[in-house]
């Protein structure tokens, strides 16, 4: 059993990124982008209201205040202030989600800040105290091993662990940097194999060829990666092929 997320709801104002409506027919998480480094008010309420007509949960995808990067440059931003920031966004999204009738169930860091609290501390407190301010019962969906899983299982929060279909791993079990070739990957048989070594073997391949061991909760296919659509399906068929359920962990 494992879920299927997807980062959604990042398209602003005319300019579009993805197909949330098509993704919302395969996955069974959403993370949603609440306007800090993509999204806005329209975005954000025809995300959710496709989410909650497919049954999908609905996650804060937050984010450093990064329009111009799409939130994949570090910001050495203070800790007080990024609780504040991360508290308005999950704020903004449970707002929206209300009127549409569905519940926020959990946070996903976006971008520079996920990778950033896998290991800065400082950063990584920051998001979990707002997120305990906010409303206890949200679940964190993070890396394996992170400052961040650490910080907010001790905190008392849910933690649940995640994956990620269409992306390269160090030997560390971090992500490959997008810098880098390699690092995003693109054949939806491909990928749909992986996941299920993933779900089944709690195993993927690093990007040096050795074997790190992966015990995941959810697995994520990103909205923007071209053809992502294809490889959400690719995947979620892959998966019931091998027999193992796909279904929401919130």
């Amino acid at each position: 059993m494992i879920d299927l997320n997807s980062d959604s709801g990042e398209s602003f104002s005319s300019w579009r990124m993805g197909d949330d409506e098509a993704m919302m027919r395969i996955v069974t998480s959403a993370n949603i982008a609440c306007g800090f480094h993509a999204g806005d008010p329209g975005v954000m309420r025809s995300t959710i209201t496709a989410a909650a007509a497919h049954d999908v949960a609905v996650g804060a995808h937050v984010s450093y205040r990064d329009l111009h990067h799409f939130g994949r440059v570090f910001v050495d931003v203070a800790p007080a202030e990024l609780t504040d920031e991360v508290v308005y966004q999950i704020g903004a999204l449970q707002a929206m989600a209300r009127v549409v009738g569905t519940p926020v169930t959990y946070v996903k860091p976006h971008g520079a800040l996920y990778n950033t609290i896998v290991h800065h501390t400082a950063q990584a407190t920051a998001v979990a105290d707002a997120i305990k301010e906010v409303d206890e019962s949200l679940a964190v969906l993070c890396l394996p091993g992170s400052e961040i899983a650490r910080i907010a299982g001790r905190k008392g929060l849910r933690v649940v662990h995640e994956a990620f279909a269409d992306r390269a791993y160090n030997p560390d079990g971090t992500l490959v940097s997008r810098r880098e070739p390699g690092a995003v990957l693109h054949d939806p048989a491909e990928i749909g194999r992986r996941v299920v070594r993933m779900a089944a073997d709690h195993q993927v391949v690093a990007a040096d060829g050795s074997v790190l061991d992966l015990d995941a909760d959810s697995v994520c296919v990103h909205g923007d990666t071209p053809g992502a659509v294809g490889i959400a399906a690719a995947v979620r068929s892959a998966l019931t092929d091998a027999g193992i359920e796909v279904t929401r962990f919130a």
